[in-house]
């Protein structure tokens, strides 16, 4: 099964900063622990964990995945623009977890499945071909994560 995390919620660019820099708010950070400790919560444990290495998904996978024991690997090709998400998961185990952004991470849902969805920041996603098992917004994660 392939996961999907969008970033949380980040800060506009500061002056001098490029949008990759852009880091989390501190509402981002708690989408991000909230996304991480409902996941622990339901049980669901996970192989690899990919982020984009622009800072606001990286730093949203890595408290996601304190949580979840989960080692985060940067991975460029989730860092803007179409990308192959059933083939970026095969090889990385039956559990596989990617945290990137809009509208890329929608269009794979739709690739997968079909689904027309639009990911919300922090919201979360689980598909693999042909069926969307889960869809989940921000506010349900922190529901089911118990805050």
């Amino acid at each position: 099964m392939i996961w999907l995390l969008r970033h949380g919620d980040a800060a506009a660019a500061a002056e001098g900063q490029t949008d990759a820099e852009r880091p989390l708010t501190e509402k981002g950070r708690r989408q991000s622990r909230a996304a991480g400790a409902a996941l622990a919560r339901l049980g669901v444990t996970f192989d690899a964990c990919l982020a984009s290495p622009r800072v606001r998904a990286a730093d949203t996978a890595k408290l996601a995945c304190d949580a979840l024991g989960v080692t985060v690997e940067l991975e460029p090709a989730l860092s803007g623009g179409r990308f192959d998400a059933a083939a970026l998961a095969a090889g990385r185990g039956e559990q596989v977890l990617l945290v990137g952004h809009e509208p890329d991470f929608s269009e794979a849902v739709r690739e997968l499945t079909g689904a027309v969805v639009k990911l919300r920041k922090g919201g979360l996603a689980a598909a693999e071909p042909g069926t969307l098992h889960l869809l989940l917004r921000p506010a349900e994660l922190r529901a089911i994560a118990g805050g």
